[in-house]
Order: C-alpha cells, then sequence, then structure tokens
C-alpha cells in the first residue's frame, strides 16, 4: 500500500522548513505522550536513526539522546547509525506495532542499513510504546481533535486493509 499520489505530490512539493515545523510539532507531542520512548535504547540512546520513505522525497533523521528528528531530501540526509527504508504507511503501521516487522523485511518490502543492534533497540523500544497515532496527534487539532481522530482512524483502517 502507498500514499495516494496526490499527497505524496503535496508533500515533495512543500517547503522543507514547513515539513520540519509540522514534523518538530508531532514528534514533540510523541515524546509527551510517551516520555519512556528512548528509555529502553540504553547505550544505543546516543546513535542516530534515519527513516527513508521510498514513496516521499524525504530523509528523517532521529537523535534520541537529544530528542531531536530532522528532515532532510535525501541527496543531503546526514550520516546515520543505522537506517530502514519502505513505503510510508509501513513504516507507519511499524511504528504503531501494526503489522509483524519480521515478516515484512523477509518479504524485502523494508531494507535495514547499518547498526542492526541499534535498529533492533529501538524495534523493542516502540514495540513497548502503544503508539495511535490517531490518538496521540489528534490532540494537536484542538477543537477539531475529535473529527481529526475519526477520520485519521478511517484512514488508518483502509492503509492496514490493503496490506492484509
Amino acid at each position: 500500500m502507498t500514499l495516494p499520489r496526490s499527497l505524496v505530490l503535496a508533500i515533495n512539493n512543500a517547503p522543507l522548513f514547513l515539513v520540519q515545523e509540522i514534523l518538530n510539532l508531532t514528534f514533540r507531542q510523541a515524546l509527551k505522550q510517551h516520555p519512556g520512548l528512548f528509555d529502553r535504547l540504553g547505550e544505543h540512546a546516543t546513535k542516530s536513526f534515519g527513516f527513508r520513505p521510498r514513496d516521499l522525497d524525504l530523509f528523517f533523521s532521529v537523535y534520541p539522546e537529544r530528542g531531536n528528528i530532522r528532515v532532510c531530501r535525501p541527496g543531503s540526509s546526514p550520516q546515520v547509525s543505522a537506517t530502514i527504508s519502505g513505503p510510508m504507511i509501513t513504516l507507519l503501521a511499524l511504528l504503531e506495532g501494526r503489522i509483524d516487522g519480521d515478516a515484512v523485511f523477509f518479504s524485502r518490502d523494508l531494507s535495514v542499513s547499518g547498526d542492526m543492534e541499534a535498529m533492533v533497540a529501538l524495534r523493542n523500544a516502540l514495540d513497548n510504546c502503544e503508539f495511535d497515532l490517531p490518538r496521540d496527534l489528534s490532540g494537536l487539532a484542538g477543537p477539531l481533535s475529535s473529527p481529526l481522530r475519526y477520520m485519521a482512524e478511517r484512514v488508518r483502517k483502509r492503509a492496514l486493509a490493503g496490506m492484509a
């Protein structure tokens, strides 16, 4: 399952500073909702993690020790300790623990490079966080949080149905 073409075009053509601001807001909210997110990384908390959605012209780098996330274009991506690459919907489903990461990896829908031990530590940390993106992020919408959450849950359901 991939993102709709119109959404891909909108995201890929958005100014990078705008994508970064939205990402910062989202990341801060995720850390607020899940304050222990990086606690289980242990020695790997000092490492950096890259996420490359294959269907977007973006590269995300996460720095757990600093509680920081950065976005750039893939051609200018920084050196990171480990990188995972796959369709954006697959990456989000992994974040929420809604799909089997091993099965997706072995089906070649995902690729992982770099420090595998660090990536396994990150996966274990995420497995215990119980992310629910519609729930966790809908609070950012203020009075529109309920309809936004409902819409996001429907979109997630359709996306996950396409992965089955």
